[in-house]
């Protein structure tokens, strides 16, 4: 009579599996920004002291990260599906003039000059993509064409009607609270607009089944297409949220100053994709997270200011920056990597 030997499972240790959650958190796209953000934080608080933890310092960065965070997560979106936008950089001024003409020089209802604003917002996002699906030119080229085209025409409309490049608005006390209102005196109301606007795309990117179209199209246009994926409707449709919340920043920009010029947005071009590439999206495409866009967001922000409330020269915050980005590029190519690395092992 053979008696059969029950072997007993292999306890597993609490630290392996501690170790391998531990894994696959770095391994995710935000785990590169995330540590940045922290080591950024740290490293203004021993050198900025208490004024960079108060109110007033906290306020300093945030008002600077809900406006460029609100260009920079749909730029995020785009990059994720292969695509680039620079034209955020005309809509922003094209929008606050838009308004400011409407409402404020010809004395039309602020919310006629507003949707004014969005709509030429959707309008050049959808030419953008447009011109991109139909002469198959790198979007990085058409959306300089069109910035120009927005900046010249935005100069000639603006001294045309005005006779002025800048025109000057007196927001309503409505429009004023829910755009330009500063909450305790210091914080921008744009702050709450901006988590709003994180909820949503975090969903749209994370949760909905339009997420999965987003990476399958940044990582293979045609197997994309192929697999039924309306990538066409899709592309349009991205470079049309794009230039909404870009018009949505030059509206509220127009509130907070109550005024509008020809010259202002550039500078959102390249932060806003500063802060998508720190918070781990890869410019070929097929990579990155929300979270970590607000991450790369938080930590430009910060090294934006945080240079004001140290010693330093702040001459030396463009240094920083500069060697923050090429220090992201370099840790989002390796956190990639170990995240193909493992998805590889786990398969086999």
């Amino acid at each position: 009579m053979v008696s059969a030997v029950q072997s007993k499972p292999t306890a597993v240790p609490a630290s392996s599996g501690l170790l391998r959650s531990m894994g696959q958190l770095v391994r995710r796209p935000e785990a590169g920004s995330f540590i940045g953000m922290i080591a950024g934080f740290v490293f203004f608080v021993v050198f900025g002291g208490e004024t960079f933890v108060s109110a007033a310092g906290f306020a300093s960065w945030l008002n600077i990260a809900a406006e460029i965070g609100i260009v920079a997560l749909p730029i995020g979106l785009l990059m994720i599906a292969g695509e680039l936008d620079l034209s955020v950089g005309a809509v922003i001024p094209a929008s606050s003039l838009t308004v400011a003409v409407i409402s404020g020089h010809y004395g039309a209802p602020e919310f006629v000059g507003i949707l004014a604003a969005l709509g030429m917002g959707l309008f050049v996002g959808f030419m953008n993509g447009f011109i991109v699906l139909r002469t198959r030119v790198p979007s990085l080229i058409v959306t300089i064409g069109v910035m120009f085209a927005v900046m010249g025409l935005t100069l000639g409309v603006s001294v045309l009607l005005t006779g002025s490049t800048s025109t000057a608005i007196v927001p309503s006390a409505t429009s004023k609270a829910l755009l330009g209102q500063f909450v305790g005196g210091m914080f921008e109301v744009t702050i709450f607009w901006w988590l709003g606007i994180v909820v949503v795309l975090a969903y749209l990117l994370h949760v909905s089944r339009f997420g999965n179209w987003i990476y399958a199209l940044g990582g293979d246009r045609i197997s994309a297409r192929n697999a039924g994926i309306p990538t066409e409707r899709l592309t349009i449709s991205l470079f049309m949220i794009s230039s909404f919340c870009a018009a949505f920043v030059g509206v509220s920009q127009a509130m907070v100053y109550q005024s509008a010029q020809v010259a202002g947005g550039q500078s959102f071009i390249f932060n806003s994709i500063m802060c998508v590439v720190i918070g781990g999206v890869l410019l070929t495409g097929g990579f990155g997270s929300i979270v970590g866009i607000v991450f790369g967001t938080i930590t430009f922000s910060m090294v934006n200011q945080g240079i004001y409330f140290t010693g330093f020269d702040p001459n030396f915050g463009s240094v920083i920056i500069g060697a923050l980005l090429l220090i992201a590029v370099l840790m989002n190519d390796t956190f990639r990597h170990m995240a193909l690395s493992y998805s590889t092992k786990k398969k086999n």
